[in-house]
Order: structure tokens, then C-alpha cells, then sequence
């Protein structure tokens, strides 16, 4: 806006008016000026959801570290370093330790995740690179109809129908590369299919449907203009992959995979009614038996009579709780690495 400076007459000067100075209005999180009552009332919601979520989990941990305490005062074995027998007859001298169900867990649920990533990744890739709408639509449901199999459903399946299928898969396993500790056991564990193989191939369908919805959801977010300058320049469809889809996707990639560890872990129903089916004891071998964390708590559900052998259970559900702690750090720290390493590239 100009205006003639009248102090400046005969000049026939035109000068630019000053615009008066806005008056000053504080500055909100929300922007310029004051929050309306709307926008308060939201973020005191929002600040509210979250603290209450950490101290639910806060009153949960305290709740099993409060149970698990009188227990742990009477245990004559060394809690993270025993893996005999867990016998807590005498409550007065009880003798229960977490190293064997510990070993079960990790073995077990990093076996179907070593099973499942694979399947997973190539799945999404197809979904969202290769087939038509119609056919993603199609495999994208089926796939995710896999997770509303109830887990019970899964055992059953894997003991009767899949270990005898499997069986002689085992059995050659077992006999050309017995001298690997992975795969050498005696035959009495592969006659009833129960082993740690049967149950991570059982395991890996199972998370196989969160692996695969994160990951396909994440690579569906290429940007196109990335995917359509690599075709200009005359990179076939793998091309494409390699280069555009796999680098944008591999964080929520790995989120996926370790959410689906996280699944593992926790897992129960399944895992007990197909490792229930062979007494062999865990020797690091995939045809061997054994408990998780989630099992052995369940299998021995009638002993929670008793403060101190329910605690005992309690104690190896802390453990746990803190495993999936532990995990859920890993993946956000692993995720947050390759997002960095990403904008910096």
C-alpha cells in the first residue's frame, strides 16, 4: 500500500505506509494464539490416554514383582542361572529357576521367525509390486484370515495333521545331518512329532499374517514418483524392488518382524498342546521338547492354589513381561537407526 508523504509537498513523491505493529498474542503448542476450548480439552484427553496406559503397565509389573517376591525369598537355586527340575512341593525349600524355559522361548520363536521373514517379505512384494488389484485384494485377505485361526485350532493342527507329514522330513534331517547339533536327536522324539521343529514351523504361520500386513502396508507408501523415474530410466520390476521399494520399507519391515517375535514369545495354547507331545528334554536341538514361559505357566494353572507356588510362575511371568520389554526396545532402537541412516543417505 502506498500513500503521498505530505510532508514531502511539490515532491510528488509516493512513499510505502508503515503497517501498524500486530498486537502480541501468546504463542500455543498449537500454533498462534490462544487454544480454544476444543483443542485444551483434546490435549489434557491425549496427555491423560498416555499416562494412563504407563501407569497400567507400571501397576502391572509392580503386581507380579509383589507376588513373585515371598516366592523367590524361598527358592534354594539361583533364579536365572537353574534349569532342573522345578519342584516347589516343599514350599518352605523350593528349588525353580527360568535358564531351560528361557532357552526354549528364544530357540523356538527366532526358528519361526528365521521361517517366517522370508515368506513374509516375498509375499508383500508380490501383493503390492506384482499381482493385479483384484489378486492383491484376494492374497491380502487370505493371508490375514490366518490370524483369526484361534491358537488352539493351530495345536491341534500341528500335532495331528502337520507332524505326521512332517515326520519324514524329520527323519532325514535327523539321519544325514544328525552331526549338527540342531538337528541330532534320538528317534523316540521324532515318533510323536511334538519337537521344538514342529511347533516353529506352526509358530511361523502364525505370525507369518502380522509380518506381512505391516510390511505390505509400509511398501504400498513408496513414493510413486521414486518407483516411476526407475522405470524411466529402464530398471525392470526387481529393479524397481531393489532399489526403490526394499530401501523406503525395511524399517517397517523389521518393526514387523519383531512384533511378530514379540507374538512369538507370548505364545501358549499351540506351543502346549504340540510340545506337550514328546517328554523329551531341550538339548538345542530342533527335535527336541521342552516348555516356554507361556506353557509351563499354563500346563501348571492347578498349582495356583498356594501364594508360593503360584509366585514362582508369577516370577517366570516377569521375566517375560521384561523379555517383551526388551524386545520392543530393539526393534524401536533398530527402526530409529535405519530411518537416520536413510535421510542421511
Amino acid at each position: 500500500m502506498t500513500t503521498p508523504n505530505p510532508s514531502d509537498a511539490g515532491a510528488g513523491e509516493v512513499v510505502a505506509a508503515p503497517f501498524p505493529e500486530p498486537p502480541a498474542v501468546p504463542i500455543s503448542p498449537w500454533g498462534y494464539g490462544k487454544p480454544q476450548l476444543g483443542e485444551r480439552i483434546f490435549r489434557r484427553l491425549a496427555e491423560g490416554s498416555g499416562l494412563l496406559i504407563v501407569l497400567l503397565i507400571a501397576a502391572i509389573g509392580g503386581f507380579l514383582a509383589w507376588r513373585a517376591l515371598p516366592a523367590l525369598a524361598r527358592d534354594k537355586e539361583n533364579f536365572f542361572t537353574y534349569g532342573g527340575n522345578w519342584v516347589t512341593t516343599d514350599t518352605s525349600a523350593m528349588h525353580f529357576g527360568i535358564l531351560d524355559l528361557l532357552h526354549v522361548t528364544v530357540f523356538v520363536s527366532l526358528f519361526a521367525l528365521v521361517l517366517a521373514m522370508p515368506v513374509a517379505l516375498g509375499v508383500a512384494i508380490y501383493i503390492t509390486q506384482y499381482a493385479t488389484r483384484r489378486t492383491a485384494a484376494l492374497f491380502s485377505y487370505l493371508v490375514d484370515l490366518l490370524a483369526a485361526v484361534p491358537s488352539i485350532i493351530y495345536g491341534v493342527w500341528g500335532l495331528h495333521v502337520l507332524a505326521p507329514e512332517l515326520r519324514p522330513v524329520a527323519a532325514w534331517l535327523n539321519a544325514h545331518l544328525g552331526n549338527c547339533f540342531l538337528f541330532a536327536t534320538g528317534n523316540a522324539s521324532l515318533a510323536g512329532g511334538g519337537t521344538v521343529f514342529t511347533a516353529g514351523i506352526v509358530l511361523a504361520v502364525m505370525i507369518l499374517p502380522i509380518i506381512t500386513a505391516v510390511t505390505r502396508e509400509v511398501f504400498v507408501q513408496t513414493p510413486q514418483g521414486q518407483i516411476e523415474a526407475a522405470l524411466a530410466l529402464g530398471a525392470t520390476r526387481w529393479e524397481v524392488v531393489k532399489t526403490t521399494v526394499l530401501p523406503f520399507g525395511r524399517s517397517g519391515f523389521l518393526s514387523g518382524a519383531i512384533l511378530g517375535l514379540g507374538r512369538a514369545l507370548g505364545e501358549t495354547m499351540a506351543l502346549l498342546i504340540i510340545l506337550r507331545g514328546t517328554q523329551e528334554a531341550f538339548g538345542w536341538s530342533l527335535f527336541d521338547g521342552g516348555s516356554t514361559f507361556a506353557t509351563k505357566i499354563a500346563a501348571t494353572a492347578t498349582e495356583f492354589d498356594n501364594q508360593y507356588k503360584a509366585g514362582a510362575y508369577v516370577a517366570a511371568g516377569l521375566v517375560l513381561f521384561g523379555l517383551t520389554f526388551v524386545v520392543n526396545a530393539l526393534a524401536r532402537s533398530a527402526v530409529a537407526g535405519t530411518r537416520a541412516g536413510r535421510s542421511r543417505a
